[in-house]
């Protein structure tokens, strides 16, 4: 079984993005089920997609996890809901800021993601690592890369894929310069990140709050 993890390029002036830092790290992991192959993505609302899509069909993955930054958590986050929304605060890497704008014209409001993310949630304290489900991934590159991977599993369902994001905190040396903010060991991040691969391709069974969409 492939497993697809992206990581996102730095923005906003930070010389490193957390979450492609802990994804290339697992790439080419292999663990019973399944082998992990990284890609890292463009922090750019019109390129994001793009190279998503073209990393799934590249690989045809069953599984696709993609982890973002969240400033200001000081948990790992599986999120529930993407909204088909992009709204930006900033920005993107291209100077394209969107205020109100679809992901996906004419699509649902939302969708649920379809990892078992309770499941993870568990098996993360479980093993001592801080995790909680967040009902928000946003309304900027995060979400918007969200909304589209599930937008591409509900009304693309050529293979049997499931897929959904993770949210995980600044690195200690971004939090150097900011004082206050929580953040992550990057090895605690890729224990986690391994922990919530490993639970997502052994929970099979549906789950409340995936597989559907919100109108």
């Amino acid at each position: 079984m492939k497993v697809l993890l992206t990581g996102f390029e730095p923005f906003e002036q930070e010389p490193i993005n957390p979450s492609w830092e802990a994804v290339r790290a697992l790439d080419g992991w292999r663990l019973e089920g399944g082998v992990v192959h990284a890609r890292r993505i463009s922090c750019v609302f019109a390129t994001a997609l793009r190279e998503l899509d073209a990393a799934i069909d590249e690989l045809q993955p069953q599984l696709v996890l993609a982890i973002g930054q969240a400033g200001g958590r000081s948990e790992i986050t599986p999120e529930r809901v993407a909204i088909n929304i992009d709204d930006g605060r900033i920005c993107d890497n291209a100077g394209c800021q969107p205020i109100d704008v679809p992901v996906v014209a004419g699509a649902p409001a939302a969708y649920f993601s379809s990892l078992p993310i309770k499941a993870m949630v568990r098996d993360l304290r479980a093993a001592g690592i801080p995790a909680a489900v967040s009902n928000t991934a946003g309304t900027f590159v995060c979400n918007h890369l969200f909304f589209g991977l599930m937008h591409r599993i509900a009304t693309r369902p050529v293979t049997a894929m499931r897929g959904g994001f993770i949210h995980i905190p600044y690195l200690p040396e971004q939090v150097a310069r900011l004082p206050g903010q929580p953040s992550m060991a990057l090895e605690t991040v890729v224990a986690g990140l391994r922990i919530a691969i490993s639970t997502a391709l052994s929970v099979r069974e549906d789950v409340r709050e995936s597989g559907g969409q919100l109108h």
